[in-house]
Order: C-alpha cells, then sequence, then structure tokens
C-alpha cells in the first residue's frame, strides 16, 4: 500500500511532463526532416533565411544577397508560412 502513493505521482509525472516533450520532440524531428528547398526558415537562434540546398546533417540558408551559410539540420527552430 506504501508504493501506491510513488506510482500515481510517477504516472502524473509522465502525463504532465515526459509525455508532451516527446511529443514536441517528434513534432519538431519531423519538421526539420521535411525542409525542402525554397522553403523560409527561422534558425533556433533566431537568423531568418530561405533554404538553398540541403544536405543529410546540414542546411544552408541565404540570408541576404551573396550571403550563404551552413547549418545543422537540428537548428531549425520553424518553417515559416506566408
Amino acid at each position: 500500500m506504501q508504493l501506491v502513493p510513488i506510482l500515481i505521482m510517477f504516472v502524473a509525472m509522465w502525463f504532465i511532463l515526459i509525455r508532451p516533450a516527446q511529443k514536441r520532440q517528434k513534432a519538431t524531428a519531423e519538421m526539420q526532416n521535411s525542409i525542402k528547398r525554397g522553403d523560409r526558415v527561422v534558425t533556433i537562434g533566431g537568423l531568418h533565411g530561405e533554404v538553398d540546398a540541403i544536405e543529410d546533417a546540414f542546411v544552408y540558408l541565404i540570408i541576404a544577397d551573396n550571403v550563404r551559410v551552413k547549418f545543422e539540420r537540428q537548428a531549425i527552430g520553424r518553417v515559416v508560412v506566408d
């Protein structure tokens, strides 16, 4: 009987903290894997750019005229929908 409150707390923590975090992580990974050339994106650092090329683990962004930068795919925070 002393184990029941501990189990209830564990289940509550699972539904309050762990499960939503796993859903967010899965959604972010799907978004990062579905990026394609021409998408407008924002990095986790706040840099806005357009996807120029994609490699396995890297994304090349055009952030200004004649300025092309290389980021890891995980650095993409979100895709901007116009």
